[in-house]
């Protein structure tokens, strides 16, 4: 099945060269980005010099994340009317400049806030060039390949991210660890935003779109562009419950990135206990063991996905995926002990990548181009709110070394909602 999938992105490779240009974008903007998290991650949530607690946790991820998913739908609009090209390229040159900078605030031992919002604004960059870039696929691959061209690249884009996290492990072994060591391996993020630039810059202008077609006709005012940029949220909105497949993966990814908040936070303190630590590593290593785990179970979601999807649907798919993540929550996660918790991260990866490919690919059929880079903006927002809420919500309630039994359960019970509303959705002419 890998050997079926891979042969047909070589052909798509061979069949469009801008798609080997754009897969460059994306690796190197998620090697460096992958890089970058985890070097963050090493610096607040496993610093020896910092210490965090699980609100503090909360509002780390909050920080980083929520402003910018409340934005991302307006900025949204703008790769709808902007040149995607020109968009990729300078954007990754700014998240370069964002990087270096929070690499010297590190380096310098700045306190958490200045830090955290260099950090903010690197991580806003970086989810605008990723929507960006799915929403520009369709334009270097005919619509025939966009399922198993989207699986391998999303998904192989995900085991990208998981190397630069080991990088950023590897780096600040070397370095060691601190303040110094977390700086360094922040500053060396910086590669993959100029790679991505580098390639950016090799395509055409508007060779990535939007066409001709789905822009004005007439040059608009600076009051019709704000208006325009301003209408982002509701268009994306609007686009996504007139396509009920699209709101069926809504309804799945909404779910899985709730429960993946909440597991991650009993991951990161359960890694951080010393008297829970075995043969297995704790720290910054197991949690790199942990993201290594999940991005192996996306990696084989890569190859199953193209199997699935047109066998049973796009619905069913994602209603699978989601019975089988119930099971795992409640077998593998309610043990609360590492061995458990890295077998369940590499099933849900597989399960939550599984609805996301699923929703990628209805994203990108059913979709017009205008309205794409908004429904995918909206998507990172989905992604993003859901996450920091459960991060927050778990952290008032959950005990000091992660064991809280009561918060996986809840996990479980949010996946079934979540396959409530895909059944009650594909009810909905």
């Amino acid at each position: 099945m890998v050997d079926s999938t891979a042969g047909l992105l070589r052909a798509a490779l061979r069949g469009s060269p801008g798609l080997g240009r754009l897969a460059t974008v994306r690796f190197a903007g998620q090697f460096g980005d992958g890089l970058f998290q985890a070097a963050l991650g090493g610096a607040i949530l496993f610093n020896p010099e910092r210490e965090t607690e699980p609100l503090a946790i909360a509002a780390g991820f909050a920080v980083l994340l929520l402003p910018y998913s409340l934005l991302g739908p307006f900025a949204g609009a703008l790769l709808d009317r902007w040149d995607r090209r020109a968009v990729l390229m300078w954007a990754n040159v700014l998240r370069g400049v964002l990087i270096l900078c929070t690499a010297g605030l590190l380096l310098t031992g700045a306190p958490e806030t200045p830090l955290l919002l260099f950090a903010l604004a690197a991580v806003g960059v970086s989810r605008f060039v990723g929507a960006g870039v799915s929403a520009a696929l369709p334009h270097v691959v005919r619509q025939s390949w966009l399922v198993p061209t989207n699986s391998v690249l999303a998904t192989a884009g995900s085991g990208v991210a998981a190397a630069g996290a080991a990088a950023a492990v590897a780096v600040i072994g070397l370095v060691g660890a601190g303040d110094r060591g977390s700086g360094v391996a922040v500053a060396v993020a910086a590669v993959g935003s100029a790679v991505g630039a580098v390639a950016a810059a090799r395509f055409a202008p508007r060779g990535l779109g939007p066409g001709d077609a789905d822009r004005p006709t007439a040059a608009p005012t600076r009051r019709a562009a704000v208006r325009a940029v301003a209408a982002g949220l509701r268009t994306g909105a609007t686009a996504v419950w007139l396509a009920p497949g699209v709101t069926t993966a809504m309804c799945g990814i909404g779910a899985h990135r709730i429960v993946f908040g909440i597991d991650t936070l009993v991951m990161v303190l359960v890694l951080r206990d010393p008297a829970a630590q075995g043969s297995l590593p704790g720290g910054l290593a197991g949690f790199g063991v942990a993201v290594g785990a999940t991005a192996t179970g996306m990696l084989l979601a890569a190859a199953l996905a193209p199997f699935l999807i047109p066998r049973l649907g796009r619905p069913r798919t994602v209603a699978l995926a989601l019975v089988a993540a119930i099971v795992v929550q409640l077998t593998l996660i309610s043990a609360l002990t590492q061995p458990m918790l890295l077998a369940g991260a590499f099933l849900l990866g597989l399960a939550g990548q599984t609805i996301k490919l699923t929703g990628d690919a209805a994203m990108q059929i059913d979709i017009d181009d205008a309205r794409r880079g908004q429904v995918f903006a909206l998507q990172d927002t989905v992604f993003n709110v859901a996450f920091i809420a459960a991060i927050a919500a778990a952290a008032t309630v959950i005990a000091p070394d992660g064991r809280s039994p009561g918060l996986v359960l809840a996990g479980a019970g949010v996946y079934a909602l979540g396959l409530v509303a895909v059944a009650a959705n594909s009810l909905r002419r």
